[in-house]
């Protein structure tokens, strides 16, 4: 901790929650490619406005087209890595304020992206413009390395490692204190099975998202559907957890089964409707390809969260397992597109993983996208400093994480994840409502500070 830093953070706190609100106000959510903004225009809004605040704190910008913006400070030939995001996923519903609001009540700001990971990128650059302002010599530069495709396939970060300087150790506060140093891999799989169908099925923003939400149009009157509501209700007490909403239409009936979103690392903070659906749906009893390929997806997808009916529930040091049916899209030509993700221990590869999912399913998997997990040691430098960093300021001396999650610590060698999820505390990253308190924004602010210092100095 050094008093001179902490006294100019403090002095910048009115500066600093300004400038996170002008960033949630941009629904910086993936787009559209434009020239220049690879991941659309409101992303490219983020980014601009991210470098411009860099600048006015005195730092010194990079825009790699688009893709990666960098804010740096110190001289050095070897580098600290910072790695932050500037994308959200989608809002999705539920909210009690405008999600790009900004909104804050009792010290709160509501906002997509307050906490995942705009507040800590924030943060990040008001912590090193102190550190600069404060004169501190280092003997590592420090780069914040701001992504921008991160919720959405890593694009920014494959961008990165092509044309930029790999950093010799980096962290990244998009995930827990004190400090993450193990991540499960992680695993998306795309599926698609063509039948004539007379169901409608669509739910999910992103396979890393819990769905809160799934609309189906079934060919039976109201009255049939809401009796096999009352059974799968009967058979399964969880689903009293869901919200069903039933509208009688022409040609049968509209069912919308309402959960939570979540994280698709923490998939017990949510409540996931593509499973309830398909557990009301398998009470329908619909005869033909319908009825056979409803049946075997409840039979995979459970209600459970672990792939415990697809025989993958595995759990070892760095974890269990998590299997989060994230997206479905049905219609007249049957499943056009059922993505799943995955969350498996370091013990269990991606090919055992999707071998087991083709096989429960009875499908053929048309799209994947996986990333290994990571393992740093506790004694190492990275570790072992920023360990001692959250105990100095913070009293408590904890061991390091294992999470589910995947961060950009996975992207380089001799990264972890530092914050900015706080012990016992709320964490709602991907659910309505999601938001930072002014003071957990100041503690980061505070936590960062003092890992430059640590890490750097």
């Amino acid at each position: 901790m050094n008093k001179t830093v902490d006294a100019i953070i403090e002095k910048n706190k009115q500066q600093l929650i300004e400038s996170l609100q002008q960033s949630i106000h941009i629904p910086s959510v993936e787009g559209k490619p434009e020239p220049g903004a690879p991941f659309g225009k409101e992303v490219r809004r983020a980014l601009d406005h991210a470098l411009a605040t860099a600048e006015k704190l005195g730092l010194k910008t990079t825009d790699m087209e688009g893709y990666v913006g960098c804010a740096e400070y110190g001289e050095g030939e070897e580098m600290l890595g910072i790695l932050c995001h500037l994308d959200v996923v989608p809002e999705g519903t539920g909210w009690d304020n405008p999600p790009y609001a900004a909104v804050i009540k009792d010290d709160i700001m509501f906002g997509r992206g307050t906490l995942d990971d705009k507040g800590p990128a924030f943060a990040a650059m008001y912590a090193l413009a102190a550190v600069k302002e404060a004169g501190i010599k280092l003997r590592r530069r420090v780069r914040i390395i701001l992504g921008t495709n991160e919720e959405t396939g890593w694009g920014c970060m494959d961008y990165y490692k092509q044309h930029g300087e790999a950093p010799t150790l980096a962290f990244t506060p998009d995930g827990e204190y004190p400090v993450v140093n193990s991540e499960k891999g992680i695993l998306h799989t795309t599926f698609e099975k063509h039948f004539p169908s007379k169901l409608r099925i669509k739910a999910g923003t992103r396979p890393n998202v819990v769905p809160g939400r799934t609309e189906i149009f079934i060919p039976r009157s109201a009255i049939a559907v809401s009796a096999a509501v009352n059974r799968a209700k009967l058979k399964y007490r969880y689903l009293h957890e869901f919200e069903y909403e039933l509208k009688a239409v022409v040609g049968g009936c509209e069912l919308n089964v309402i959960g939570l979103d979540a994280h698709a690392s923490t998939p017990e903070l949510g409540k996931n409707s593509i499973q309830a659906a398909f557990a009301v749906l398998n009470e329908m009893n619909f005869g033909g390809i319908d009825g056979e390929t409803v049946a075997a997806m409840h039979k995979a997808l459970g209600l459970g969260m672990h792939g415990e009916d697809m025989g993958l529930d595995v759990t070892d040091a760095s974890g269990r397992l998590t299997l989060n049916p994230g997206v479905i899209e049905w219609n007249a030509d049957g499943i056009a597109d059922f993505k799943i993700d995955v969350r498996h221990p370091i013990s269990l590869s991606a090919e055992e993983v999707k071998a087991k999912q083709t096989a429960a399913l009875g499908m053929q998997i048309t799209h994947e996208h996986a990333q290994h997990g990571l393992f740093v040691p506790a004694e190492s430098e990275l570790v072992s400093k920023l360990l001692k960093v959250y105990g100095d300021r913070t009293g408590d001396y904890l061991p390091p994480l294992a999470i589910g999650g995947g961060t950009y610590a996975r992207a380089f060698e001799n990264a972890v994840a530092f914050g900015c999820e706080i012990p016992g505390k709320p964490a709602p990253v991907h659910m309505p409502n999601e938001f930072i308190s002014i003071e957990d924004l100041m503690f980061d602010a505070h936590m960062i500070a003092d890992a430059i210092i640590a890490l750097a100095e």
